[in-house]
């Protein structure tokens, strides 16, 4: 059984993962995640409010 190669990664600052930046990049996915949780948080709340003011 061989191991796998260890790939050893350079730490990443919280001002360049927050970075805006556009392409597919990692500080994009980030963003679109943020965003899609922002999204859904809203339209579920929406929702929420809706059915309880409408007995």
């Amino acid at each position: 059984m061989e191991h796998e190669p260890v790939v050893e990664q350079e730490p990443v600052s919280r001002t360049e993962l927050n970075a805006w930046r556009r392409g597919f990049t990692p500080q994009a996915e980030i963003w679109n995640g943020r965003l899609a949780m922002l999204g859904l948080s809203v339209g579920l709340s929406v929702l929420l409010i809706a059915r309880l003011a409408n007995p």
